[in-house]
């Protein structure tokens, strides 16, 4: 582990410097940087912050066609300084003559699962938030679709290549982001591959998330899957032997790496966009792509297939391709747009790293191994 010099002693005081500088005892920083981290389920809720979120099973559901109630995670709405959420509700509701409640049930898109299972009517209209994997569980759960395909939708075709992940078009890409190493350079050269992290020099510098319970620490998992293939848990035994410290969520990760207690953190590649707003020292905030290749874990929304409001709910859709709003999108929740022609300031792109080299499963991929490789990833961390 570092931490015994007096390098890194000053290096730790500038990380919890910077925490306290960026407002809200960093808070800022650190929920900015989580807008696209999900819980899964394992990871602590927010509280709620400007109201524009209802409570889980709270009336939210209207007979109201003129009504739009959004189902999303806490972040999107609720990071304290640039979530998208208030912006979008404020837009929508001032061109569309509606109302949009936003609704962030703690454990995300399994509430809805949880729901239709028990046969319990969905007061929602749009889920805002599912990934690849997501869907393969809601799928694997349920017997009847809990989400109905849109139709033909506006602006659909100019989503860039690569990033549809549902076989079915049911769920509509809207942003994505790459995994990768965010490192202090000050501190560390960060390997240029996987193989690299396993050499001496980098013992116990790497800190990860629990692929059971982030949408960070699964998607590392998955890269090391696709790396590997078989031989993937042989890489995590070598990583461990190596010292690797694997946390909870992404936030219980990203704050022990910005308070020093190791160089390298398992995190998204457009981490330097909030660094760079908020004055940081932009070489304590390096990226790396390990062998060139970054994992692509693409975001989209669908409309529930029992929406009180379907009409409204297929002109959300549209609206959040629109050029204007996947700008906003990708700037609040520190993303990259779904879009190829998204409206975004020209320094967006020197702080947003995209991989030399995109790589990620796709449905089918993960309907055959996703729960088989967390549960094997799980029985082998929890065994050595």
């Amino acid at each position: 582990m570092i931490g015994t010099d007096g390098t890194h002693t000053t290096e730790s005081s500038t990380r919890r410097r910077f925490l306290a500088t960026a407002g809200a005892a960093g808070a800022t920083a650190l929920l900015a940087g989580c807008s696209a981290e999900q819980s899964n389920g394992g990871d602590t809720p927010t509280e709620p912050g400007d109201g524009t979120e209802t409570e889980p099973g709270a009336t939210a559901g209207s007979d109201d066609p003129d009504t739009l109630v959004v189902g999303t995670y806490d972040s999107f709405v609720d990071a304290p300084s640039t979530s998208p959420g208030a912006w979008i509700k404020e837009t929508f509701e001032s061109e569309f003559d509606a109302t949009l409640i936003w609704q962030t049930p703690p454990n995300d898109v399994n509430y809805y699962i949880e729901r239709a299972d028990a046969g319990v009517e969905t007061e929602a209209d749009v889920y805002v938030g599912l990934n690849a994997d997501d869907l393969v569980r809601v799928d694997g759960a349920l017997s009847e679709p809990l989400f109905d395909g849109p139709g033909d939708l506006e602006r659909r075709d100019r989503i860039r290549d690569g990033l549809e992940f549902d076989p079915e078009g049911r769920a509509v890409p809207y942003d994505t982001g790459y995994i990768s190493l965010v490192y202090d350079s000050t501190e560390t050269e960060a390997p240029e591959t996987f193989d690299g992290l396993l050499e001496e020099d980098h013992r116990g510098e790497l800190i990860a998330q629990n692929p059971g319970q982030s949408t960070t620490g699964r998607a590392f998992l998955l890269h090391t899957v696709h790396r590997y293939g078989d031989d993937y848990l042989d890489f995590w035994a070598d990583l461990q032997e190596n010292d690797v410290r694997v946390l909870g969520s992404w936030n219980d990760a990203y704050s022990a790496w910005m308070g020093g207690e190791a160089p390298m953190v398992v995190s998204y590649s457009t981490d330097q966009v909030f660094a760079s707003q908020e004055g940081a020292d932009l070489d304590q905030h390096q990226i790396r792509f390990l062998d060139d290749e970054g994992y692509a874990n693409p975001e989209g929304m669908a409309r529930f297939a029992d929406a009180n409001a379907p009409d409204l709910a297929r002109e959300f859709l549209g609206f959040m391709l629109r050029p204007g709003v996947q700008g906003e999108i990708a700037q609040r929740n520190v993303q990259f747009p779904a879009t190829d022609d998204a409206e975004l300031p020209e320094e967006y792109s020197q702080y947003a790293h995209e991989p030399p080299t995109p790589v990620t499963f796709g449905y089918d991929e993960l309907a055959g191994g996703l729960e088989e490789w967390i549960s094997e990833w799980e029985r082998q961390f929890a065994g050595n």
